[in-house]
């Protein structure tokens, strides 16, 4: 998937570089960069899309991105509008140019590095993500030395865990062009008209190109239909409105853009491995817990 190259500021003696976000919404362009990045969502609610992976991103959740890896935590839409909402995460961004190839080389970090080299779209489950939350705050809070050996515990934490849940399989894409801009146009139709019925030479007229090229070119970049893209991008729409508990199931159905119910079943279940109800019940007693 052809992405916006993303640039993270940093000073030339930082093992690592720690960012803390407090903003109306998340960085909403498709992008990437060399460094690995383990966020924490703090707070904040919408899409993600890593890879060939389209899901939800809630508060609470730590993911880990693997470098050069094609991105975007696109906040829900009512973090676009004129509200007191705001999102809130912390994150750690580092590669072999931070510390230095010779430091990533040592013995010692021998199953860190494996670990890392073999990472491309994670999110840390069960109580590993209670852990590397409590690691990640401490690191936010500490200095010098302290921080360094916190980084440290926290990556041998997710080297040896096995509540990692791998998201994403396609390799990072390191090309940028004009490619760059056409498809985040497309994603950004995508999501502000996902609630209605798109037809293919709609949104490819977006890209400007004929339906027929517009098919190959997302296919290729992306490793799914624009149709399964879609659909999975409405399910988590659909997603949020079964977790919030305020709308019945049919008319999550027709307002995140399904024409009918038993299609959106049938998608639902693809998506998540769960039905619209079981997800309804399961979301909202994890809200409660």
């Amino acid at each position: 998937m052809k992405v916006i190259p993303f640039q993270v500021p940093k000073t030339v003696q930082e093992a690592f570089r720690l960012q803390v976000d407090k903003l109306p919404h998340f960085y909403d362009r498709l992008h990437q960069h060399p460094e690995t990045q383990i966020m924490l969502i703090e707070k904040g609610e919408g899409t993600l899309i890593a890879g060939d992976y389209v899901g939800r991103f809630t508060s609470g959740e730590v993911y880990l991105v693997g470098t050069g890896q094609p991105h975007v935590f696109r906040s829900d839409e009512n973090y676009y509008q004129r509200s007191k909402k705001q999102v809130h995460a912390v994150s750690l961004y580092f590669d072999e140019r931070y510390a230095g190839e010779a430091f990533w080389q040592l013995n010692e970090l021998k199953d860190i590095r494996q670990f890392l080299s073999r990472a491309v779209a994670i999110r840390v489950e069960g109580d590993s993500r209670n852990e590397a939350s409590s690691l990640i705050r401490q690191i936010a809070a500490a200095e010098k030395t302290a921080r360094m050996i916190l980084f440290l515990q926290l990556l041998d934490l997710l080297a040896r865990s096995k509540s990692l849940k791998q998201l994403s399989v396609a390799p990072p894409d390191y090309s940028t062009s004009e490619e760059d801009k056409r498809m985040n146009d497309v994603l950004q139709f995508t999501f502000r008209h996902s609630h209605r019925k798109i037809k293919i030479n709609e949104v490819a007229s977006v890209a400007n190109l004929s339906s027929e090229a517009f098919c190959r070119y997302f296919k290729i970049r992306t490793r799914k239909t624009y149709t399964n893209f879609l659909n999975e991008v409405r399910v988590s729409h659909a997603c949020k409105m079964l977790i919030e508990g305020n709308h019945n199931i049919q008319s999550i159905c027709y307002d995140s853009g399904f024409q009918n119910l038993s299609h959106f079943n049938r998608q639902f279940k693809k998506v998540t491995e769960k039905t619209p109800s079981k997800y309804m019940v399961s979301g909202m007693e994890q809200v409660n817990n």
